[in-house]
């Protein structure tokens, strides 16, 4: 018979008190969307995103994202993907509509797998798990940004997406979004190198150079903005009018995407309905 009062007994059971629950493994085949944490992976029924008709003023994007996406899907030739540019202009929107479209057909070739920025120290690991499953990932990473004089972060993203010893494998591709083409922050002093002055800017392209596919974001016009609100409005039965959304993004000091969402959710709100996409 076990003595209560035993130290020793005490000691063991206070440490399995402490000790972490076993992590359940993924299904990395059951849904259609994953959030890794760094430590584990939680399952997403759904992804919510525009339908990619509804994606307006970004066409040379859109369909160069599409037709890349469907590739990965259908098990051929992808590039990893860098989106960068203003805010608010469907970066992340066109990475989510575009697995989407792409699952529409066939849901089990394709899933989205989003990693925090976070959890960069931790994507080996990812993977490794996914690189024995039998299915396409894009691994998305969102608003991605290095501070300045972080070397660490950068140099294992060349890796990955060079071929390094922690590289992606063949059936995972990345699509970052990034508010800056050199994803690194970079200032008007790194032109006066006395040495070579391009440097310090071609180390950081660099690392934007090592995406295959690199689309440009840029603000729109006030014909694009309306045209995505008009889109938005018409798809969700609302009643509209130009100038309306006019001041509206006036008084946002910005013509976006994501103004024009607003928009349409400041006009579902007045008309008593729920918005989804």
């Amino acid at each position: 018979m076990t003595d209560p009062g035993d130290p020793l007994d005490r000691i063991a059971a206070a440490l399995e008190r402490l000790a972490p629950a076993a992590t359940a493994r993924t299904d990395w085949r059951a849904q259609p969307a994953y959030l890794w944490t760094g430590h584990g992976a939680r399952a997403i029924a759904r992804i919510e995103a525009p339908r990619i008709e509804l994606l307006r003023g970004i066409e040379r994007q859109k369909l160069a994202a599409t037709e890349n996406v469907a590739r990965l899907a259908a098990g051929h030739a992808a590039h990893d993907m860098l989106l960068w540019g203003a805010r608010g202009m469907g970066k992340s929107a066109l990475v989510r509509a575009a697995v989407a479209a792409a699952q529409a057909p066939a849901p089990a070739k394709l899933a989205l797998v989003q990693a925090g920025t976070d959890a960069l120290d931790s994507l080996a690991g990812l993977f490794a798990e996914l690189g024995a499953v039998e299915r396409n990932f894009l691994v998305f990473i969102d608003d991605l940004g290095f501070a300045e004089g972080d070397t660490h972060g950068p140099r294992h993203l060349r890796s990955w997406l060079d071929g390094g010893v922690e590289a992606r494998p063949g059936n995972v591709r990345l699509a970052v979004t990034s508010n800056r083409r050199a994803i690194l922050p970079r200032h008007a002093v790194e032109q006066d190198d006395p040495l070579n002055p391009r440097d310090a800017v071609d180390d950081q392209l660099a690392l934007a150079d090592r995406f295959g596919l690199s689309l440009g974001f840029h603000a729109c016009s006030q014909d694009e903005y309306l045209a995505i609100a008009r889109g938005y409005a018409e798809d969700h039965g609302l009643a509209f009018e130009d100038a309306e959304a006019l001041e509206w993004a006036k008084r946002r000091g910005a013509r976006s995407g994501r103004v024009a969402w607003h928009f349409i959710t400041e006009l579902a709100g007045r008309a008593g309905q729920p918005l989804t996409y």
